[in-house]
């Protein structure tokens, strides 16, 4: 199911069928050391991550990650959407483009959407994001998006500090 379009891009829900993408992107160097090894290493260990990571959270909570892909050939680059966390009160901003397609703004395109149907449609008023300390990149961009760094907060599966930002509208 088709959730946002933008100029280039098209956000979907992530279904099982996507879980050789998602076996990629799990094992980007970049993931591992910005968000986090998960141990996934097979297409059935990808499918299953599917399963009770995204399509769960759609079932509980209407949002979730979706899939990234370009408009014109469906090929899929990466992953953006609004989680939500048991230890933030607002939901977050997660995203995750496949090394292969950055310096293009296809972040930026789909964070950018993103940000706009969660408070336009779905109401939010506040949405956080954070990064894991030395990830410049990806707190570059929440800036640039219009975020504001509220300090650093524990995550809390890991008790690893995090940077913490929001956007309010």
């Amino acid at each position: 199911m088709n959730i946002l379009e933008t100029e280039r891009l098209i956000l979907r829900q992530i279904n099982t069928d996507d879980a050789e993408f998602m076996l990629s992107l799990l094992n980007e160097p970049d993931w591992i050391k910005y968000i986090g090894d998960r141990g996934i290493q097979t297409v059935e260990a990808a499918k299953k991550y599917i399963q009770d990571g995204p399509m769960t959270m759609y079932e509980e909570h209407g949002i979730g990650l979706y899939l990234v892909e370009l408009k014109e050939s469906e090929t899929p680059i990466g992953i953006c959407g609004l989680i939500q966390r048991d230890f933030l009160k607002d939901v977050d901003l997660g995203f995750a483009i496949g090394s292969k397609y950055w310096g293009s703004g296809y972040a930026f395109e789909a964070a950018q959407a993103t940000l706009t149907y969660g408070n336009e449609v779905l109401g939010f008023q506040r949405i956080a994001g954070f990064t894991s300390l030395d990830n410049e990149k990806s707190a570059n961009l929440l800036l640039k998006l219009g975020m504001i760094e509220e300090g650093n907060i524990k995550f809390a599966s890991t008790l690893e500090d995090v940077r913490l930002f929001a956007i309010k509208y």
